[in-house]
């Protein structure tokens, strides 16, 4: 089969590699759509030592079974493959898994032909599904379920609430695409990129600034900041933003480590949250939403050939696409 394959830092390679086939417990997928994800763009940078080359990337998929339990069906897929027996997974928090592993990381991903995952990771689309929005799922399950965890923790409901949002990627575009339909009162989304910027107002309707234009909210005063980034600058601009009370919800992971503001923190008393990916619940949940429309048509989505896989790598790399998430077809 064809894949598009991490062979080094800086370097995907579209090549042959041998044919994957399911074993017990497992099912075989052909891929109609799969997304470069912000880690993938990690890995591809070196910056993720758990993403050894040679490696098939991609997390982000969509597509048909064509062996194991469930032939014939659509799906799309949990990369985490959970073990099912820690106090985690029977909590319903798989997630969080003690034992987990992940397609596109310790096993072959989906940038390819044809994947192989655990036939417990696969969840069922509804019927008729655009593979362009079921592609999506995992993004808008990291966005639904960070968005989650913010709103129980904020003081007022989501209609009376303003909200910055750090980052125009998929995970910021998402989640400001959600928080637009839970009916927050203003939404700023601040990015760098001015082709996502314009994209985003496209896309959204959302006020989009450049924060290093020195535009953006005034100090303390938004109620809810989703740090979609993950970076030391945005973690301080995070903190420097959010009122007295208010909640940062932190979902980006660009950097491992930074100094934040522990004195605002504690003296204004900011509820500090982070997130990772989702539950199967929230992926179900997200394929959903984007079904019925929540996230809006996704007009802002790019499809591309898997066999130019390279060019939209360094695209993104370049910051030469508008788009917030490029999707790759086998």
């Amino acid at each position: 089969m064809k894949a598009l394959v991490y062979t080094a830092p800086n370097q995907v390679v579209h090549r042959d590699e041998p044919d994957p086939a399911a074993g017990p417990g497992e099912v075989l997928i052909r891929v109609e759509a799969v997304g470069i994800c912000g880690s993938d763009m990690h890995a591809f940078h070196g910056h993720d030592p758990r993403r050894v080359p040679p490696l098939i990337l991609g997390h982000e998929l969509a597509g048909e079974i064509l062996a194991g339990p469930g032939k014939g069906r659509r799906v799309t897929v949990n990369p985490i493959i959970a073990c099912g027996r820690c106090e985690y997974c029977v909590q319903g928090r798989d997630n969080l898994c003690a034992n987990r592993t992940m397609i596109g990381m310790q096993r072959p991903g989906g940038f390819a032909e044809r994947v192989v995952t655990a036939a417990s990771a696969v969840i069922d689309l509804p019927e008729g599904m655009d593979v362009r929005a079921a592609a999506l799922t995992e993004p808008a399950a990291t966005a639904l379920h960070a968005l989650a965890l913010a709103s129980r923790a904020l003081a007022r409901p989501v209609p009376e609430c303003s909200v910055l949002v750090i980052g125009g990627g998929a995970i910021g575009l998402l989640a400001a695409l959600l928080l637009r339909t839970w009916g927050a009162r203003r939404i700023l989304l601040a990015e760098t990129n001015a082709l996502r910027r314009e994209a985003a107002r496209r896309a959204s309707a959302v006020e989009a600034f450049d924060p290093l234009a020195g535009g953006g909210p005034a100090e303390g005063a938004m109620d809810l900041v989703v740090d979609a980034v993950g970076a030391a600058p945005t973690r301080k601009a995070a903190l420097a933003a959010v009122k007295p009370g208010g909640v940062v919800l932190h979902i980006g992971l660009q950097d491992r480590a930074s100094e934040i503001d522990m004195r605002k923190l504690t003296l204004a008393e900011v509820t500090l949250i982070g997130a990772y990916t989702y539950s199967t619940a929230d992926l179900r949940a997200a394929a959903r939403a984007l079904h019925e429309g929540a996230f809006g048509d996704l007009a802002w989505v790019e499809d591309r050939p898997l066999a130019e896989g390279a060019r939209a790598f360094d695209d993104l790399h370049h910051g030469r696409s508008a788009a917030a998430k490029i999707l790759l077809r086998p």
